[in-house]
């Protein structure tokens, strides 16, 4: 059987995959790269517009993101942290519209205020207090905050009417917030790297098995599903970009690093709004609190959408529960995954989070005119006939062990990457999609680090990402200089279109 040799093969056609391959072509382009989709097309998966919340997570409104302490007061490193990830996902995407690779930004991306709203007056306390503490940092100094009525009824109509004027309630806005489709951006992508000599897609390709040789070169079988035939290919890095599929994979490679680790799949659904004359009275993405016990990917909100060029208006989503960790995987996937190595892990989650577990059973029995109820809090004159549920995708939470060695269930994202940097993979969740950038720069440092430390490749990834080995967290002039580039470029200064 014929071997295909490669230099990286990149196992799904996600919006991971996708980044890192992009800028692996623009740092090296006689690198010989090939994707394996087990799907027809690519960005099919949690990548997809319709799976995931297309919000370019900057931290502006997700409140899960700033926590309460202890004594009442508010953590504010995560969501600093998200938005410098971010900034640098939005360099990449600037970089690659002003040099023709990637076409109009209003074809993936679109200015979509983000904004928080609270009730009661606990949480009236708590975003006073996040906003205190967030205007206060040059990141995210143009947030803006208000209890007035009168405000809330320009920033957010549908929320706010038919409200009870006795309820204390509260608002946060950053205007220059971002809807991001990222199947379109990833399919965009994938065109491009298409156009390049030394890339393969190979679709319908699903991997079977993956060993490394002795000389630390990895062999990857692929099975055609038009033809049956397996494939054998080679490479000497190998990146696992396959959302929920990626722990199975990390799974079967074996490395060292990959034990312990487990996976909690939770899947979700949208109730959707097509009417026009509903949709064009809110342009904005309004997130609240998540309930006590609901995962991160479960807190409510109310949001413009445009995917594939046509708005939307979503609310959600709705958790639930399934054993499979693709939204077209197999319900074996959670017990397959279960191995010596992390059953104790995963038996440990399982005894100390029982709030998740009753949280998701009771999302899984609601009732359409239950879930309209949920509504009802973000828009008060919802009209059950006026939604329809769609299923969103699914999400594999990580499990790993603590310093105790006991099981815990981590809300993130997390790069696992091999001892001799010859293999990684991308594990759970939130944020996800919106710092794939960062994420891929943390591959290439980690697998790469002799190339990533020489001229060439440190000029390149400049060019492509120009606040490369600065933080933005801590220098605000060069903030400064790169964000009204990245606004521009991408139209998000502009304000929202009118659909």
């Amino acid at each position: 059987m014929t071997v295909t040799q490669a230099d990286v093969v990149l196992v799904g056609g996600g919006v991971m995959s996708a980044t890192l391959g992009m800028i692996l072509t623009q740092l090296d382009p006689s690198l010989h790269i090939i994707m394996v989709e087990r799907l027809d097309h690519v960005a099919h998966e949690s990548t997809d517009g319709w799976n995931n919340a297309g919000t370019g997570h900057a931290g502006y409104c997700e409140l899960n993101y700033t926590p309460e302490t202890g004594d009442g007061d508010v953590k504010i490193d995560r969501a600093l942290n998200i938005n410098a990830a971010f900034e640098q996902s939005l360099q990449l995407w600037s970089y690659l519209v002003e040099q023709g690779k990637m076409p109009e930004p209003s074809q993936f991306i679109n200015a979509t205020p983000h904004q928080s709203f609270v009730w009661g007056e606990n949480d009236v306390a708590y975003l006073r207090r996040r906003h205190e503490l967030l205007s206060q940092h040059h990141l995210f100094r143009e947030m803006e905050y208000t209890e007035s009525p009168q405000t809330l009824e320009e920033w957010m109509p549908l929320v706010v009417r038919h409200r009870d004027p006795m309820q204390p309630v509260a608002a946060t806005r950053v205007r220059h917030g971002a809807d991001v489709d990222f199947g379109s951006l990833t399919r965009n992508m994938v065109r491009e790297l298409e156009k390049h000599p030394n890339f393969t897609l190979m679709l319908r390709h699903p991997v079977t098995w993956l060993a490394q040789r002795d000389n630390g070169r990895w062999k990857v079988r692929v099975k055609d599903e038009d033809t049956g035939v397996t494939k054998k290919l080679e490479a000497g890095f190998v990146f696992l970009g396959a959302g929920g599929g990626a722990l199975p994979l990390l799974q079967k490679s074996g490395i060292q690093e990959s034990h312990g680790y487990g996976g909690f799949p939770v899947s979700g659904q949208w109730l959707v709004c097509r009417k026009p004359e509903i949709i064009e009275e809110h342009y904005s993405k309004v997130y609240g609190k998540a309930p006590i016990g609901a995962p991160p990917m479960s807190v409510p909100h109310l949001d413009t959408r445009i995917i594939n060029g046509e708005p939307a208006l979503l609310f959600g989503p709705f958790a639930g529960f399934t054993t499979r960790f693709l939204k077209k995987g197999s319900v074996m996937d959670l017990f397959s995954s279960v191995k010596r190595r992390n059953v104790g892990a995963m038996m440990h989650v399982g005894r100390t989070n029982m709030d998740l577990t009753k949280y998701l059973i009771k999302e899984v029995f609601q009732s359409h005119e239950d879930r309209v109820a949920s509504l009802r809090n973000f828009f008060p004159d919802a009209e059950p006939e006026n939604w329809e549920l769609r299923e969103a995708g699914q999400r594999v939470q990580i499990i790993k062990k603590n310093a105790e060695g006991q099981g815990k269930l981590e809300f993130g994202t997390e790069i696992v990457a091999a001892k001799d940097g010859s293999l990684a993979a991308l594990l759970g969740a939130s944020p996800g999609a919106s710092t794939a950038v960062n994420a891929m720069i943390d591959v290439l440092e980690r697998c790469f680090p002799e190339r990533m430390q020489s001229p060439e490749w440190q000029e390149g990834i400049r060019q492509m990402v120009p606040s490369y080995g600065e933080s933005l967290v801590n220098n605000a002039e060069l903030l400064n200089r790169i964000r009204p580039w990245t606004l521009s470029t991408l139209g998000l200064d502009r304000g929202p279109e009118t659909y």
